[in-house]
Formats: structure tokens, C-alpha cells, sequence
């Protein structure tokens, strides 16, 4: 189990946005004997047991596994994830000036708790649009150093806070103070462009979200917790791949599906509500009726992290479904479909489990409470896929820094791999 913690918080670490958690997973699939497939070029010359990956928009990633049977035979065992997290996006024309500070200007992405960003040290990390004569290309930069901050009120001129809420306006009072001695974006820029080597006179764009540097670690006097931010949902990216990788063979194609934007609705040129699956799953059946079968025979787990009982407002959970950290994962329920489990595919996931050996724990919002939603839907019924809803418990979800189980992780890379296996099937 270490090995596979110790890998995660290294990724957590490396990954302050959804590009470079993806440049992390190229990476290691390099590594692992993976070719790169660009989305222009021919697929024709893949094969059976074929170790494959593409990448989208820099951001989303599709990797694979071909099976020793063709697609439309075996079908394909799909496990989908998303690789972005609620935060703050630097604006454009981001300067600001109040009372001799400097500030930028950000925008709000997803739902972030608001409340947990401010009085942490931040930074700064995205790509750059480098032009080179009429071509345009992406460059990845890092800032790790804090150089920016969101302050809070002080008590004394809010003295109902702790009373009435944490209430602000997220317009005017979320700038990050940045200097005193006028120091502008420009002078971020010029950091952002050492970090990727490039010079400032080629960055014709730019993308800049602002990330929070403070090590993911162990925690809990016994450290069966992990604390950190963005583990919703990287640490169900990293749980993918490394099941995909602990596959071996299979009669199964098996695909890795991690899309951007999920906190946003997914409606984008590479987030799940994009054609991208489908495209990969139609080249690799050969043919459109082949693709047609494949479907009818495939399977996704949609992994996303799952909400733990929370021991201070057990109120807020169902009575029944109260899932615990590091009590395995959990099989996620809404009437409403905001999930896909189904009675069919929750059984198979329950059973790729019972062959882990693994304990599973289930999920249902009260009737009083909204669900969320995941990239399971928008997969699901766009392709037709049978689909269930799954995720590791945890608490804080969305806030900078969240808590879940570290025995669940381990838990949870081993009933994915059984699922990547194709060992349990389903006949509807």
C-alpha cells in the first residue's frame, strides 16, 4: 500500500492543474510501454494487446489497453474520472489597485468553498500560448513560491462573522493581494515564462489558476488519513491508471476515460459531454456497426469522490447509507439518475469487489438535500454504456485542502483492476 500513497501525494504534489496532472499520467504510461495516438494521424496499425493513450485539449486523456478479442466480441471495460477541481482562474486584464496594493482579479470555476481559500499561502501555476512565427503551441509553467494571498476580515471589523457566516461577495472580495512595491501581472508573467523557458515577447495567451503549494501528506494521529487538496477527483485519476496498469491481459479492451471540466458540466471540446470516448471507442472497433456492438457490450465505473458521514452534522446524511473514511469504497444511489447505479451494475461492482475482497459502503443524499452529479450520465447516455457510480469517502469536498481514507485508496485501485480484468460480466 505505501508504494501506491506515497505515488498518489507525489501526484497530488505535481498536479496544480488538470494539464499537469495529465502531463504526469503521460509520464508514467510512457514509462509503462504506452504510444501515443494523436487524434490526426491513422490508428489502423493497433493491434491486439495494443498499450495505447490520447490526449485532448492538453487537459483530458484517454488511455488503453486493446483486448486479445476485437471490441465488438468482448466489448470494452471502462473506468471514467475528471481531472479538474474548483478553484479561481486569474482574469484577463487581471490588475488591480486599492490603497497602495496591488492586487489581481480572478474568476470564480466550479463551486469552491470560498471560506477555505482565504488566508492560505498561494500560487500560481498553467500554460502559456507560445507563438513561433504562425505556429502556436502550449507551455506548461509552476510557481511554487506563495506569492499571493486572500485575506480575510479581521474580526474586529466583522464581528458577527463567526455569528452570522462567512459571507462575501466574490466579485470584490476575492482580488489576490500580490504587492506593495507595484509589482503588476506582468511580473507574474515574467515568472510564469522563466518557469517554461520561453520569453515574454513569444506568449500571445495565456491560462493561470490559482493553486494552493502546501504538500499533500499523511495525517491522523495513526495517519490512516491523507489531507490534501485536489483529491477530488485526482485521486480517482491515479486510481485508474494504476488499475489499468495492474490489468495484464484480457479478452476486454480496457480504456482509462479522464476528462476536464467536470465542474463546470462537462460541456466542452474535452470534457465527457465532448465526443472523445466515442471517437476512440469507434477507431479502435474499425467501423461504425462495429462500434455499434461494442457499445452494446462495454461497461464504464464512473469514479468521483463520494461523500463520507461527517461525525459533526450526521444530520446531513441518510440514516441508513452513512458511508465511513476508510471503510471501502462507496456505490453512489440517486431515483433522481444524477448517478448511473443501476441494481444491475451496482451487483457488478459489488461483485468486482467480493472478488478483491474488498468491503463496499453505499451512498444516497436525503430527500432534502440536491445530489451532485458526475461524468457517469453525460457518458452514459450519450453512448448508451451501462454505467455505475462509484467513489472513495471523504469530507471538506471542495474546499482547498479535503480529508479521505488512505486504506480506502489501495481498496479501491484493487476493485478496479478486477473490473479492468474483465473477470465478472453482466447479461441484461
Amino acid at each position: 500500500m505505501e508504494k501506491y500513497i506515497q505515488d498518489l501525494l507525489s501526484f497530488l504534489d505535481s498536479s496544480p492543474t488538470a494539464s499537469w496532472a495529465v502531463s504526469r499520467i503521460v509520464s508514467k504510461l510512457d514509462e509503462n510501454g504506452f504510444h501515443r495516438l494523436d487524434e490526426e494521424n491513422s490508428w489502423k496499425n493497433t493491434g491486439a494487446n495494443y498499450k495505447f493513450y490520447t490526449v485532448r485539449s492538453g487537459s483530458s486523456i484517454i488511455a488503453g489497453i486493446t483486448g486479445s478479442e476485437p471490441c465488438e466480441i468482448a466489448g470494452c471495460n471502462i473506468t471514467g474520472a475528471h481531472t479538474d477541481f474548483p478553484g479561481f482562474r486569474v482574469k484577463p486584464l487581471p490588475d488591480r489597485k486599492h490603497d497602495g496594493i496591488n492586487l489581481l482579479g480572478v474568476e470564480v470555476y466550479g463551486s469552491p468553498i470560498f471560506a477555505t481559500w482565504f488566508d492560505r499561502d498561494l500560487s500560481i501555476a498553467g500554460t502559456l500560448a507560445i507563438r513561433s512565427g504562425k505556429v502556436i503551441h502550449r507551455k506548461q509553467f509552476i510557481l511554487k513560491k506563495p506569492i499571493c494571498r486572500i485575506a480575510s476580515p479581521a474580526i474586529h471589523i466583522q464581528r458577527e462573522i463567526n455569528k452570522d457566516g462567512f459571507k462575501i461577495n466574490p466579485e470584490t472580495r476575492t482580488p489576490l493581494i500580490l504587492s506593495t512595491s507595484g509589482a503588476t501581472f506582468d511580473d507574474v508573467l515574467s515568472l510564469a515564462c522563466e518557469s517554461a523557458g520561453v520569453e515574454m515577447e513569444s506568449v500571445f495567451g495565456w491560462s493561470m489558476e490559482v493553486w494552493d503549494p502546501q504538500p499533500a501528506v499523511l495525517g491522523g494521529i495513526e495517519e490512516d488519513f491523507i489531507f490534501s487538496g485536489r483529491l477530488d477527483n485526482l485521486s480517482m485519476c491515479h486510481a485508474s491508471v494504476e488499475a489499468l496498469l495492474a490489468s495484464g491481459d484480457s479478452p476486454k479492451t480496457r480504456l482509462v476515460s479522464l476528462f476536464n471540466n467536470e465542474e463546470v458540466g462537462s460541456k466542452t471540446i474535452n470534457g465527457a459531454g465532448s465526443t472523445f470516448l466515442d471517437t476512440v471507442i469507434e477507431r479502435l472497433s474499425g467501423g461504425r456497426d462495429e462500434y455499434f456492438r461494442c457499445l452494446s457490450k462495454s461497461i464504464q465505473v464512473s469514479a468521483d469522490g463520494a461523500h463520507a458521514v461527517h461525525p459533526n452534522y450526521p444530520e446531513k446524511h441518510d440514516q441508513g447509507c452513512r458511508p465511513a473514511l476508510n471503510g471501502g469504497p462507496v456505490i453512489k444511489v440517486n431515483a433522481m439518475e444524477k448517478y448511473t447505479s443501476s441494481d444491475l451494475t451496482s451487483a457488478y461492482f459489488r461483485t468486482c469487489a467480493e472478488e478483491a475482497g474488498i468491503d463496499v459502503q453505499y451512498f444516497v443524499n436525503r430527500n432534502d438535500i440536491p445530489c451532485g452529479s458526475t461524468i457517469g450520465p453525460v457518458t452514459s447516455a450519450r453512448t448508451g454504456i451501462l454505467s455505475v457510480d462509484v467513489g472513495n469517502p471523504m469530507l471538506s469536498m471542495h474546499s482547498i485542502r479535503e480529508i479521505t481514507g488512505k486504506s480506502d485508496h489501495e481498496a479501491m485501485i484493487k476493485v478496479l483492476t478486477e473490473h479492468m480484468r474483465g473477470s465478472v460480466n453482466i447479461s441484461d
